[in-house]
């Protein structure tokens, strides 16, 4: 049994407060990093990065990874129809191919890069079974809406304190509450979530503001936008998580702001859909609001790469402002480590190389034409802009080596490729 690990000579890209990149080592035992620098001793198992970027293990913050299996199924769609088919399908799943569809969205980000993310979906033990053969960490919300809403068999946020209450002690399972929007979730569905997570700590993520006709509607419902609206009734702390966020105004902006609350903005998404819509993240960050990074499902992204959404949102930013300022590399990077760590409430635990924390850990290829030339100076840079996911070389999520030589140690990738196509086929054809 493997009990330590010992990453030698690597461009150690840390995210630590300092945000420090040096040429060095990192200890890992017992799960958790244990020296950083230069490290001198052995250790059950040495792993040579023979000069190559070492970088925290990526969180991806809004993802539907049951999804992956219905990928291209209603591309090139209008919106309206794009709906229509995903929901005609969605209604009809069994839970094979949920499974098959978990195993699949789960390898591809672990493979990627990506150790930890979050998922807003219904049958989230399914999910969770994925999760854990895979080797990785889900923070896992089950989809909460008003019973009139839903397919669920039972009250969906009955349904969602019975996940919780399985796998509240599980360390690779982190349940949590996924709140659908505010189309399908009444003021008590929302303020009796609150009072869950308020009483459990679990995080809060819900669809926000993704579409102006979600806007416009609830705005002729209710008299208030969105966000306005989740502060004026209550709902909004800390432990909420925010996807797109896309359309907001500056009071909303600052609503977040003062409720301290995160989003996950998904650029990629929102664009591959053109729901059109830039979510405003310089006034984000400037009024407080903790930014992070989210690829959201298969249908929509059919990626779950954050190597490209970090440069898509980069590029997005800059190009929509006309200001090659907006958005750095270094703050792409943030969004998708200690930003994502803190939106989780796990920033003591994950999202940069630091000792004590828990040693998600990414080496990438030493031998990448992409990635050099490579200096202290550019390696974060050249990791947002220039690296792609099929640089990963080396993956360690807990201190485990789950990817070796851009090779799965935990799951047979053949068999579950071969079962994601069966499921898709199936689906087709319901």
């Amino acid at each position: 049994m493997v009990n330590s690990v010992l990453i030698k000579n690597g461009v150690i890209v840390t995210q630590d407060p300092k945000r420090r990149v040096f040429q060095g080592d990192v200890m890992v035992e017992g799960g958790l990093i244990t020296e950083v620098g230069v490290v001198k001793g052995g250790a059950d198992q040495i792993i040579d990065a023979d000069g190559a970027p070492v970088l925290p293990g990526l969180i991806n913050t809004h993802a539907h990874v049951a999804m992956t299996v219905m990928k291209g199924l209603a591309d090139d769609l209008p919106f309206p129809k794009f709906l229509e088919r995903v929901f005609a399908i969605d209604s009809d799943r069994q839970q094979q191919d949920l499974l098959a569809g978990s195993r699949l969205g789960c390898l591809e980000m672990l493979l990627g890069g990506t150790t930890t993310f979050v998922d807003l979906y219904y049958s989230q033990d399914i999910v969770a079974k994925a999760v854990k053969e895979v080797g990785m960490r889900g923070v896992l919300c089950w989809a909460v809406l008003d019973q009139e809403f839903t397919t669920q068999q039972g009250l969906p946020l009955d349904n969602c304190k019975r996940f919780h209450d399985q796998f509240a002690e599980d360390d690779n399972i982190i349940p949590g509450v996924g709140l659908q929007g505010v189309y399908v979730c009444s003021e008590e569905t929302f303020m009796r979530s609150r009072e869950f997570s308020d009483l459990t700590g679990a995080l809060m993520t819900f669809h926000l503001s993704e579409t102006r006709k979600e806007v416009y509607d609830h705005k002729a419902k209710t008299g208030m936008r969105p966000a306005d609206w989740l502060g004026s009734i209550g709902f909004l702390n800390e432990r909420c998580l925010a996807a797109h966020a896309a359309w907001l105004t500056i009071n909303e902006v600052r609503t977040l702001g003062r409720a301290h609350a995160s989003i996950s903005t998904c650029p990629v998404s929102n664009m591959k859909l053109a729901t059109g819509g830039v979510a405003p993240i310089p006034e984000m960050l400037h009024e407080g609001v903790n930014v992070t990074l989210g690829t959201d499902g298969s249908t929509t992204n059919n990626s779950l790469d954050m190597f490209g959404e970090m440069k898509t949102l980069s590029l997005l930013q800059k190009s929509s402002r006309w200001d090659p300022t907006i958005v750095t590399a270094q703050q792409a990077l943030d969004f998708c480590t200690v930003n994502a760590a803190r939106s989780l409430g796990m920033e003591a635990e994950i999202g940069s190389i630091e000792v004590g924390k828990r040693a998600d850990l990414v080496i990438m290829d030493p031998r990448s034409p992409g990635l050099r030339p490579l200096s202290l100076d550019n390696a974060v840079s050249n990791l947002v802009f220039a690296g792609t996911r099929g640089d990963v070389m080396t993956v360690l999520c807990g201190g485990k080596i789950v990817v070796k030589d851009r090779r799965s140690l935990t799951m047979d990738v053949e068999e579950v490729i071969k079962d994601g196509q069966k499921a898709m086929g199936q689906l087709s054809k319901r």
